[in-house]
This record gives C-alpha cells, structure tokens and sequence, in this order.
C-alpha cells in the first residue's frame, strides 16, 4: 500500500489539495499499477512562520518582496 506524504508551505485551497491527491493517486495507478483505493496521501501545511531556508524564516524571505510590491502599487 503506497503512502505519500506531502508538505506544503502556508496553505492551499481544498480544491488544491484535492487535486494533488487526485493527481498523485493517478500517477501510482499509471507509473506502478497501484491500486488506487490503497494509495493513502497525507498533505501537511507547514506555516512560512515554522520553515526556513538559507538560515531565516521564510516568512521573513517574503515579507520585503510583499512590502516592495504594496510600494510599487502605490507608486502606480
């Protein structure tokens, strides 16, 4: 029985995420000739605030570009 984990950072919509499981149970069927009742998909939203990357937060990757493209809409 395959079991997939998927982590996400911040969130996605349910429509999202059903089809990624959709997609991902199709791929097992096509690719390895799973069973698609035995595939069991688990997606895990990791908040920006609780993952990083190059040593900060990504949550504080983001926050400049966010804070540029407020300015330059303002700017417009």
């Amino acid at each position: 029985m395959p079991f997939v984990s998927i982590r996400i950072s911040g969130t996605a919509t349910k429509d999202q995420k059903s089809g990624i499981v959709a997609d991902v149970t199709q791929s097992l069927v096509e690719r390895l000739g799973k069973n698609p009742a035995a595939v069991q998909i688990v997606i895990e939203e990791v908040s920006t605030e609780n993952y990083g990357a190059g040593g900060i937060l990504i949550a504080d990757r983001d926050k400049p570009k966010l804070q540029e493209d407020a300015h330059a809409e303002s700017s417009q």
